[in-house]
């Protein structure tokens, strides 16, 4: 995997918030119904909070059940990078920014039609832009 955007961890460091730093830079998960975008339901783009980069809209966002945002799909088809994952005893898909390399989340086969995906985001690793009226 090669992504456009690199920095140093130095560089992670200043720009992030040490709890953003270890979901996006260290793979590491928020607690669920913790973060403040599982339950949002504003109009608009939800980008990658490491470089800026959008990766769903709020059209393709769900209420799975399970405390983290939830997309059926995400904004084009190379935003997202998808990687096998066997972390922690157990065979998942990785979603990670395409542009930056960051961590996202996973992608589970139990999601809604048309697509049947769950994209499983942690709310660290998004920002969110409100649609224009």
């Amino acid at each position: 995997m090669r992504f456009d955007k690199t920095k140093t961890d130095a560089e992670w460091r200043a720009e992030l918030s040490p709890e953003q730093y270890r979901i996006l830079r260290e793979h590491g998960t928020e607690r669920a119904f913790s973060g403040q975008f599982w339950d949002h339901h504003e109009a608009g783009e939800y980008r990658c909070a490491a470089c800026g980069e959008p990766l769903f809209t709020s059209d393709t966002k769900f209420d799975s059940g399970t405390g983290w945002p939830s997309f059926h799909q995400t904004l084009s088809p190379d935003a997202v990078e998808e990687k096998r994952d066997v972390s922690h005893g157990m065979e998942r898909v990785e979603a990670l920014c395409r542009h930056c390399g960051s961590h996202l989340g996973h992608v589970f086969p139990d999601g809604p039609t048309p697509t049947g995906l769950r994209y499983c985001i942690n709310s660290a690793s998004l920002s969110f832009r409100k649609k224009q009226d």
